[in-house]
């Protein structure tokens, strides 16, 4: 039933997660988070399967908002839009940038309250009418990524490298760090409404201390 008293969360102002200062790197302990995914290959910027995920992801994630509110009174605003990217080669991020050897992985945050049944009903009522092509892509799956170091970015996505290789070159050698997982963007802004100079965009890294030598 419907608690119309009930407070609305939104996940960008209570999880230190969602937390970073622009123009320096922190580190943060993430816990682990549940999320809607879904994977994917090449340039986000033409590759038709990014747009589809999108696509997919969100429809879902909605119908998971409205069914917490409706049967279990806890409302709250839809979590922004993340990605995990890796590549055989990492200077594809970085000085090489070729986007077509891109790996990514796109995700939508679940609250821990909601039941993976939840999930498999959300997915089966965003398919009811037009379903998205890739909606059967769609995935609920948790991701542990434990100590991590991340930044706010803001400007264009091209942008990043850069910053990016400050991050791998500098600061996680020289503070006795590896990289481990994969490089991971938290998108604050809305990428299909901004414009690129005011996209607001996390960029995290899980790190371990480097071995000993």
């Amino acid at each position: 039933m419907t608690n119309p008293t009930a407070e609305k969360i939104d996940f960008k102002k209570t999880l230190d997660a969602y937390r970073a200062p622009q123009g320096r790197f922190r580190l943060v302990e993430v816990p682990d988070m549940r999320y809607l995914m879904i994977d994917g290959h090449g340039d986000p910027n033409t590759s038709p399967a990014f747009t589809e995920a999108i696509e997919a992801l969100y429809p879902t994630a909605y119908k998971l908002k409205f069914a917490s509110r409706r049967a279990l009174g806890r409302d709250y605003v839809v979590p922004p839009l993340e990605g995990l990217w890796w590549a055989e080669d990492m200077t594809s991020f970085t000085t090489a940038q070729r986007k077509s050897q891109w790996n990514w992985t796109l995700m939508l945050m679940v609250p821990d309250w909601i039941a993976p049944q939840m999930v498999t009903d959300a997915v089966e009522q965003a398919g009811a009418k037009n379903p998205p092509a890739r909606l059967d892509d769609v995935r609920l799956e948790t991701l542990s990524e434990g100590r991590c170091v991340q930044t706010l970015h803001v400007g264009s996505f091209d942008d990043e490298a850069e910053v990016l290789d400050r991050l791998h070159h500098e600061y996680v050698p020289g503070n006795r760090l590896r990289m481990t997982g994969k490089h991971h963007e938290i998108y604050l802004s809305d990428f299909r409404r901004v414009a690129p100079d005011r996209q607001r965009t996390i960029l995290r890294q899980p790190v371990a201390p480097a071995s000993a030598s």
